[in-house]
């Protein structure tokens, strides 16, 4: 078994058979670590059960990159291998093998980190397109994700551009449910009970990554199922943060609710949309109506299973 990182940080990238995102995200990792201003090293944690990126990793420089195999499938156990192989380091930071950072990335978010002693970061996330998308796509602004001032508190925060201070998370005694592996809202679970139990989270505007959007996902399908799977994701973990029977129930007619709602606000900007051949409208409106769905079955008890694999 490898031995567990002992430089003050460790950069995880987690990987599924993306042996291209791969050779392309580790060289920009190893320049981020080497101009940090603390010691720091990057962990790839290979979540294929073949093991397949294990050649190329380990051909790597391995002062600066280890390699390390989680044969069990899901998302969830591969963020906990990352935080046990982070072993005794201070802070690990994740971001996705699809992502690039951006140049002074890694320093942006300590430097927020030291200034706040926030037990939490997160970054933006800026996405191109691999090709020109539909239309439909287009007029939805999909891909452009929320900006905020550094140092704004956020309460929920996605693992794709993300710096943890593992000693106020082990303080904490959090980690990352197994159950949520290929069901999705893990980090959405991780980060709520953070917040819930008083860590701070804090916005860092500077630390951006660019998402690179690959053609399978520029398609209104993707776009559907995503905001499906989002609203059912929030559903579920917010039922798993109820404290008793009675908010749990008061919780679930609450979503029920709020999704019912989004349907109705969705449908009612689709049909004008069409009426009026407005495809932000309906774009929009169909994504309203999709999460809020997604929202409804969550609550009462459908579980979406995002990255099931065949």
């Amino acid at each position: 078994m490898p031995v567990p990182d002992t430089t003050p940080l460790v950069i995880a990238v987690l990987t599924f058979r993306r042996p291209d995102d791969l050779a392309a995200i580790l060289p920009a990792l190893v320049t981020q670590a080497r101009s940090s201003t603390i010691p720091a090293s990057v962990v790839v944690v290979d979540n294929d059960p073949a093991a397949s990126a294990r050649a190329f990793v380990t051909a790597q420089d391995p002062t600066m990159v280890r390699y390390v195999h989680e044969p069990e499938p899901g998302i969830a156990a591969a963020r906990s291998r990352a935080m046990t192989e982070a072993g005794a380091s201070r802070l690990l930071v994740f971001i996705d093998d699809d992502e690039r950072p951006t140049e002074g990335w890694l320093n942006h978010l300590l430097a927020t980190q030291r200034r706040t002693g926030a037990a939490a970061v997160v970054g933006p996330v800026i996405s191109e397109y691999a090709h020109p998308p539909d239309p439909w796509i287009s007029a939805g602004n999909f891909f452009t994700r929320r900006r905020m001032p550094t140092g704004t508190a956020v309460t929920v925060a996605a693992t794709n551009n993300l710096l943890l201070d593992l000693e106020q998370v082990r303080h904490f005694g959090l980690a990352f449910d197994r159950r949520y592996g290929l069901l999705g809202g893990e980090d959405t679970l991780f980060t709520r009970r953070l917040s819930q139990q008083g860590g701070k989270i804090v916005w860092c505007n500077e630390a951006v990554v660019v998402d690179r959007v690959p053609a399978n996902r520029l398609t209104r399908s993707w776009v559907l199922h995503r905001a499906f799977s989002s609203g059912n994701s929030w559903s579920r973990v917010s039922l798993e943060l109820a404290s008793t029977t009675v908010t749990r129930v008061l919780g679930r007619i609450r979503l029920v609710l709020a999704g019912l709602m989004r349907i109705a606000g969705g449908s009612a900007r689709v049909v004008p949309g069409v009426v009026g051949r407005s495809l932000t409208w309906q774009a929009r409106g169909a994504r309203t109506v999709a999460r809020g769905a997604g929202m409804v079955s969550g609550a009462i008890g459908y579980v979406y299973r995002e990255y099931r694999r065949t």
